[in-house]
Parts: C-alpha cells; structure tokens; sequence
C-alpha cells in the first residue's frame, strides 16, 4: 500500500473514531430508554462524520458545515453512487437543527429514534464498502 492511501486510511480513522462515539452513545439510549431527540441527534451527527471521514479519505477540504445533504453532493463529486443515500440524509439534516434549537425543539418518537439510528447505520455500511 502506498503512503498516499495509508495517510488516506489515517485520516478516515480519525473520523470514523468520533463516528463510533456517536453510535456507543446511541446504543446507550436505546437500551435504556434514554430520549429520543438524543437518539436521533447523535444519529446525524454519526453520519456527519463518516461523510467527513470519506471526504477526507479523498483529500477533499475539510467542510464545517453541518448540512448532509451539501456533504452527500461533495461525495457524490468521487462517487455517484452516493446519490443512494439522499432520502436518508435529507431526513437525518433534519435532526440537527430541530433537536438543537430552542422554538425550533420538537419532540421525537422512540419509533423515529429508531429509524434515525437504522439510517444512520444504513450510510455507514455504504460509506465503510467503499473506504
């Protein structure tokens, strides 16, 4: 393997780590219970850091933006196939911000939660196929 790919592979890593801290956080929820804003917030925030984690895998700049949709259309830049995950990266954006913000604070279901975490771990299977 050469230098350029194993920093590449670094560099996911990295990202994939804050990812999984995400996803323990997640699975701690759900098995106990905990509130579903929660739940779903962290499911978009796992997969904002894996769409991350594959931009810099492709020595993309580093975006600080929160929007998934805008992430999806850079990887899409790499890899068309990406257009796949759009439904669900629509629908995860909008955990950030109605779980975040006060006025805008809307209260989730465990039936949503659920699903939340179910797309979440759908993008991150796609994202881990092609690292």
């Amino acid at each position: 393997m050469d230098n350029d790919k194993i920093k590449a592979k670094l560099r996911f890593k990295e990202w994939k780590h804050y990812a999984l801290e995400d996803e323990e956080i997640i699975k701690i929820a759900l098995k106990e219970d905990g509130p579903a804003n929660q739940i779903c917030l962290h499911s978009e925030q796992m997969v904002e850091k894996y769409l991350k984690g594959y931009l810099s895998y492709q020595k993309h700049k580093l975006l600080k933006i929160h929007q998934l949709d805008k992430l999806l259309l850079e990887c899409k830049k790499y890899d068309k196939s990406f257009s796949k995950l759009s439904k669900e990266a629509l629908k995860l954006s909008d955990y950030y911000i109605e779980t975040r913000y006060p006025g805008d604070y809307f209260e989730f279901s465990r039936k949503e939660a659920e699903e939340a975490y179910r797309m979440a771990k759908k993008i991150k299977r796609f994202i881990l196929s092609k690292i």
